[in-house]
């Protein structure tokens, strides 16, 4: 998927987040959205995932060379987050059948395969909410990642992995990454080494409005 980014501004109240980003993110391309705590990367992915308006400026999508509406969006888009919620009450096997029925996973992958990419296979029957803070941030990067989406947002990939996870997290996201377009939003170098682009937000940000 291609995003172009026209002159893109975001405003709460009187203080811009960040104002006047113009950038193409192409097919193929990973860009590493960087910047301290609180500068709003997280509001930026936010913004081209849709789920925010920007405040001036535009978003545009196109796919195979198609014009994508942004209501269409979330049929292309694969998203993990440490506030994005888990359907807790379910079983992890419960949840993958749920998740799958919105979003395919990528071709020659299956639910039991998943399980198995996790090392969860004694906790297909446990139920999401007695997973350890790792598994649920596994659970999270493994349904994103191995979605059959053109578009990757990851917002702060490794919160809550320890090292073995972190390791995981690696392997995996470069054995996905091909032919996609990914935003990862980080302030840690071992979540983002493998980024072949990067886009900092405090270049991007402008004083109060009076």
């Amino acid at each position: 998927m291609q995003i172009v980014a026209t002159s893109l501004g975001k405003r709460f109240q009187r203080d811009w987040i960040y104002r006047g980003l113009t950038r193409t993110f192409r097919p193929g391309s990973a860009t590493a959205v960087l910047g301290p705590n609180g500068a709003g990367k997280s509001t930026l992915l936010n913004t081209i995932s849709g789920q925010l308006l920007p405040t001036e400026g535009t978003l545009a999508y196109s796919l195979a060379g198609r014009t994508v509406a942004v209501e269409e969006l979330p049929q292309h888009l694969a998203y993990a987050a440490p506030y994005l919620e888990l359907l807790e009450e379910l079983t992890l096997l419960e949840m993958l059948h749920f998740h799958t029925r919105f979003k395919a996973l990528r071709p020659g992958m299956t639910t039991d395969k998943l399980i198995g990419l996790m090392y969860l296979e004694k906790s297909r029957h446990q139920l999401v909410r007695e997973f350890s803070s790792g598994m649920k941030q596994r659970l999270k990067l493994a349904m994103a990642l191995y979605a059959n989406a053109p578009l990757l947002l990851l917002d702060e990939p490794t919160t809550n992995l320890d090292a073995t996870g972190v390791a995981w997290y690696q392997e995996h996201v470069q054995a996905t990454r091909a032919g996609r377009t990914l935003l990862l939003s980080s302030n840690v170098p071992a979540e983002y080494a493998f980024c072949d682009e990067q886009l900092l937000v405090t270049d991007f940000q402008n004083i109060r409005v009076v």
